[in-house]
């Protein structure tokens, strides 16, 4: 059985681990460092979505959802479109990422599948509403997720497999 303390420290760890990453998110929005030069029409693949993957990956799917709603926020606060100024489309796929992340790796043990199918989260999650909210066409949408997607997800998988065996490997 559960003690209070029990479930109040991992709350507070839970709440902990996803400001921290979230803040993380935020720093890597304002600085160079969560743009990654990559050969397509975009110039750069943006990492931002990356601590939700971590949070989810390493601690569950709620400091996956806590760190991908930070991420969201940002997006809505600095919105520089209206696409982003939409807060379905700045909220729900960054929430999603964490939940979705957890779930696969739930079923597979998979860090990089994890990330794979987090990363696609949110650019599917983001493109699709971005359509049925009128925003974008359709097969401009295609054109973004095959050029700009893919190139993320690749970023997103290197590094959360590095980092979840560097921090497991630190926990032993």
């Amino acid at each position: 059985m559960k003690t209070d303390f029990t479930v109040n420290r991992r709350y507070t760890r839970t709440l902990t681990v996803s400001g921290l990453l979230g803040a993380l998110s935020v720093v890597l929005g304002l600085t160079p460092l969560g743009f990654i030069p990559v050969p397509t029409a975009a110039g750069h693949a943006t990492i931002m979505h990356v601590p939700a993957i971590l949070g989810a990956v390493l601690e569950g799917p709620t400091t996956g959802a806590l760190t991908g709603l930070i991420f969201g926020l940002y997006s809505l606060l600095r919105a520089s479109s209206p696409l982003f100024a939409d807060p379905l489309i700045a909220l729900v796929p960054r929430i999603l990422i964490g939940v979705v992340t957890y779930q696969v790796y739930r079923l597979t043990h998979s860090d990089g599948l994890a990330a794979a199918f987090g990363s696609m989260t949110n650019t599917l999650g983001v493109m699709g509403l971005a359509v049925l909210r009128g925003y974008v066409p359709a097969p401009a949408a295609w054109i973004v997720v095959l050029t700009h997607g893919i190139p993320e997800m690749i970023v997103a998988v290197v590094i959360t497999v590095i980092i979840c065996k560097a921090m497991r490997k630190s926990r032993r």
